[in-house]
């Protein structure tokens, strides 16, 4: 019989190997929402801040059956941080807005996000790229909209998006104000944070009142601790943002909320996107515009 310690020395022997981790592309960009879900399955671990440039970005939240009628009820109380673009039945991992023209194409919720959280009883137990491994059959999924959808168009209409300029995710923080309860989920709003040049803070407000169902009209223009933030340096969530002389901290109501919902309310399981590491959709941005 050969020893562990012979294959080991057995130049024929196969050796073991660990799965090859995608290289960034060049132009994430420019890549269609399939093509980077194919990346984000294969293990890559990104934020998704200026990917698929023209495709709408969203949260996730993942609860067990017994509290989704809470969830929605929360989600309807709440639209602006909240604002429910799609639901997967009890067991549904597919369908929806996750692309495609039948079901088999349409991407995994489980495992097409570059980086998933795991809460249970409300604490982060793990960070994976591939959630299949605590996914349970009575998880329903909540497709929430972001702000990200619309940073594409303040670009165009000439006001700077100063995160995606830099390479970062947006800062977001949670707040001293309190979302309407629903049931047994309850929590603050959490906001993001872009800075915006104070000429070009009515045309912000403009551009964005066209996507109300991606989270709409800032919800505070101006003084931080007027939210209860202390320091913007310092955000909750996301990385520190980036201020230049003669700008003003605009904050919209941020998806992220619902992580801080799963906080408080410690339902025994949830699962959620990591923050900045969104599902990229096969939804048009332009299509949650109105006119």
């Amino acid at each position: 019989m050969t020893s562990s310690t012979d294959a080991q020395r057995d130049p024929t022997a196969v050796p073991a190997t660990t799965p090859t981790i995608p290289l960034l592309p060049d132009d994430p960009a420019a890549l269609s929402p399939s093509e980077a879900r194919s990346l984000f399955a294969a293990g890559l671990r990104v934020p998704t801040p200026g990917w698929c440039t023209g495709f709408a970005q969203a949260n996730i939240v993942a609860v067990p059956q017994a509290l989704a009628f809470d969830m929605m009820l929360f989600a309807q109380r709440n639209p602006k941080p909240c604002p429910v673009l799609d639901v997967l039945d009890a067991g549904e991992v597919r369908g929806g807005v996750l692309g495609g023209t039948d079901l088999a194409s349409h991407a995994d919720i489980r495992t097409d996000l570059p980086l998933y959280r795991v809460y249970k009883h409300g604490e982060l137990v793990a960070e994976v790229s591939d959630a299949r491994e605590h996914w349970l059959d009575d998880l329903v999924t909540f497709i929430v909209g972001c702000s990200l959808t619309f940073d594409h168009p303040l670009l165009e209409a000439g006001v700077p998006v100063r995160h995606l300029t830099a390479g970062r995710t947006a800062p977001m923080y949670v707040t001293t104000t309190r979302c309407w309860a629903a049931g047994r989920l309850s929590g603050p709003l959490v906001v993001s944070m872009r800075a915006i040049p104070s000429a070009l803070v009515a045309d912000a407000v403009r551009v964005t009142s066209r996507y109300p169902s991606v989270h709409g009209v800032p919800c505070h223009i101006g003084d931080p601790s007027a939210l209860g933030i202390a320091d913007l340096a310092a955000p909750d969530f996301g990385d520190p943002p980036v201020i230049e002389e003669g700008d003003v901290p605009v904050f919209w109501a941020s998806g992220v909320t619902a992580q801080a919902l799963v906080m408080e309310s410690r339902p025994a399981l949830a699962i959620t996107n990591a923050p900045g590491h969104l599902l990229v959709t096969d939804a048009r941005d332009c299509a949650y515009a109105v006119p």
